[in-house]
C-alpha cells in the first residue's frame, strides 16, 4: 500500500475521532471509580444500550440522531440510577469480588435483554450527515467523524463545568477524597453515589450513540470498549479525568496508526503494547500520583 502524507493525516484524524469516543466512555468509568471506588465491568454495556436507544429513537420518532443521543443519555442515566440503587449499593464497601460478580452478571443480563428486544442483527445509526464527506486535496473524511469530535468536546466541557462550578460537583470531589469526611460535612454520600453513577452511565450512552453512528453494533458490542476504557484509565492514571482524555487520544491514534502501517489485526495489540510500555515507565499511569 502506498502511504502518503495525506493518508497519515487522515489516519491521525480518524484516531482522534475514535479516541474521543473512547475518552468519553473512559471518563464515565473513571468518575465512577474516582468517587465510588467501584469497578464496573458492565460499563461498556451502557454504551451498547445507548447505541440501541439512539438508533431506536431516531427511527421510531424520526429525530435527528444527534438529538436522539441526548434522549438516550437521559434514559440511560435513569437506568444507571436503578442499577446503582438496587445492585451496586447493596455490595459497595464489601469485598471487591462482590462488585466484580455483580458487574459480570449485569453484562449477561444486558446482552440477553438487548438480544430479546432488538434481535441479533447488527445496526447502524443514520445521521443527517451519513454518506457525506469533507473532501480536501489529498484525502476526505466523513462529516460524522468531525461532528463526533465536537460533540465530545461539548459534552466534556459541560461535564467540566458541572464538576468545577456546581455544588454537586464540589460534593462529588469531596466524596472522592474521603467519603467519611464528606459525611461529616453534611454531604449525602449515597445521593452523590447515585448521581455519579447516573452521570457516568450518561457519558457511556453518549459514547454509544456516537459509536453507533460511525460503526455498526450489536448486543455484544460493549465487551471490547469496556476493556479499552479500563486500559485508557490505567494508562492515564486511575481517577484522573485529564488522564482519561489524554489516554483516549493516545489509544485511538495508536490503534489507527497500527492499522495503517501493520494491518487491522495488529491495531489492538499495538495499542496495548503502548499501554504496557508507558506503565513500565510510569506504573501509576501518565497522570497518576504515587501511592494512589
Amino acid at each position: 500500500m502506498d502511504i502518503t502524507a495525506g493518508t497519515i493525516v487522515l489516519t491521525l484524524i480518524w484516531g482522534v475521532a475514535i479516541g474521543c469516543i473512547y475518552m468519553l466512555l473512559a471518563t464515565g468509568l473513571n468518575i465512577i471509580f474516582g468517587v465510588m471506588k467501584l469497578v464496573n465491568f458492565a460499563h461498556g454495556q451502557f454504551l451498547m444500550i445507548g447505541a440501541y436507544l439512539t438508533w431506536a429513537i431516531s427511527v421510531a420518532a424520526g429525530l435527528n440522531a444527534y438529538i436522539a443521543i441526548l434522549v438516550s443519555m437521559a434514559l440511560v442515566a435513569g437506568l444507571g440510577v436503578v442499577i446503582e440503587r438496587f445492585t451496586f449499593r447493596r455490595v459497595l464497601g464489601t469485598e471487591k469480588l462482590n462488585e466484580i460478580f455483580v458487574s459480570l452478571g449485569l453484562i449477561y443480563i444486558f446482552e440477553n435483554a438487548a438480544l430479546l428486544i432488538w434481535g441479533d442483527q447488527s445496526q447502524q445509526i443514520v445521521s443527517p450527515f451519513s454518506g457525506l464527506s469533507l473532501n480536501l486535496q489529498s484525502f476526505s473524511i466523513t462529516y460524522d467523524r468531525i461532528v463526533a469530535v465536537f460533540v465530545v468536546v461539548a459534552v466534556l466541557v459541560g461535564f467540566g463545568l458541572l464538576i468545577g462550578k456546581t455544588k454537586i460537583g464540589l460534593a462529588m470531589r469531596a466524596t472522592s477524597q474521603s467519603n467519611g469526611t464528606a459525611k461529616l460535612m453534611g454531604i449525602n454520600v449515597e445521593k452523590i453515589y447515585m448521581i455519579t453513577f447516573a452521570l457516568g452511565s450518561a457519558l457511556a450512552a453518549a459514547a454509544g450513540g456516537l459509536y453507533g453512528i460511525i460503526f455498526s453494533f450489536n448486543a455484544q458490542t460493549g465487551a471490547m470498549p469496556t476493556i479499552i476504557a479500563f486500559a485508557i484509565i490505567i494508562l492515564g492514571g486511575l481517577g484522573s479525568i485529564r488522564g482519561a482524555i489524554v489516554g483516549g487520544l493516545l489509544y485511538g491514534i495508536a490503534e489507527q496508526m497500527a492499522t495503517l502501517f501493520l494491518g487491522g489485526i495488529w491495531s489492538t495489540a499495538v495499542a496495548f503494547a503502548l499501554l504496557i510500555i508507558i506503565l513500565i515507565i510510569r506504573p501509576n499511569g501518565i497522570f497518576g500520583e504515587k501511592g494512589e
